[in-house]
């Protein structure tokens, strides 16, 4: 589908398409979703979400619910098969060791919202192991103000059945893809949880202050959650 169907099906046909497969996905690994707060409408535009970052199936699950065009490191690119769909699903990708390539993804991100696509972004750039909220990097969050969009916090949680952060649903540290997908068909019933904050107009803010208020939003919703001295600690894991 992704070879053959995508290319040429227009922009609803792709929508829809997209949420079906990445919740079919979710379903052979019998991950369960749950959702609280704000839903957005499938049929939202012209918004940018905001997340705390744990796992690859991070992607999925907010792609199941409504269509978002993801801003991801170059090297996703070579995951074995999810960096071919996520390439054909429209991710714009950033090669983090070139510093002008910041300046190029802004531009893209800005004029793709101005045009009425929804982006995602995960300003903490790494995954963590769920414990802690890394503090927000607000370059590209600079987009939203830009194109005067709608920035919508996303609290992200795997839980345990005691409501604890769920540690081997990290795609972190030297897990390899394959490594994490069997660990999610191991487990028994994982479930993932997005909670979507109040919406925040990002024209009213600068760009520092949006990435606070959209990382104390999420904090908000995972009380657990420990406010790190460094970016080097042990639990800062994978760049996104």
């Amino acid at each position: 589908m992704a070879t053959l169907v995508l290319p040429v099906c227009g922009r609803r046909g792709r929508e829809q398409l997209i949420r079906w497969w990445c919740a079919k996905l979710l379903r052979c690994f019998n991950l369960q979703l749950s959702v609280s707060g704000v839903r957005p409408a499938p049929q939202s535009k012209h918004v940018l979400f905001v997340a705390n970052h744990i796992s690859w199936s991070d992607i999925h699950a907010l792609n199941s619910l409504i269509p978002v065009r993801f801003v991801a490191k170059v090297e996703i690119k070579d995951w074995p098969v999810f960096g071919y769909l996520v390439k054909k699903s429209g991710t714009i990708f950033i090669n983090r060791t070139r510093q002008r390539d910041a300046a190029r993804v802004l531009k893209v991100v800005t004029q793709a919202m101005k045009l009425g696509d929804n982006l995602c972004v995960f300003p903490e750039g790494t995954t963590t192991d769920g414990q802690q909220v890394l503090p927000f990097k607000s370059s590209l969050i600079q987009a939203a103000i830009d194109a005067e969009a709608t920035v919508i916090p996303i609290a992200i949680h795997y839980p345990m059945p005691d409501g604890s952060p769920n540690l081997a649903a990290a795609y972190a540290g030297e897990t390899s893809m394959i490594e994490s997908m069997l660990s999610f068909l191991n487990m028994q019933s994982p479930k993932v949880h997005l909670h979507f904050c109040a919406p925040i107009e990002a024209r009213l803010l600068d760009r520092q202050t949006l990435a606070s208020q959209a990382r104390n939003e999420i904090m908000a919703r995972l009380p657990w959650a420990t406010v790190p001295e460094t970016v080097s600690e042990p639990a800062v894991q994978k760049q996104a």
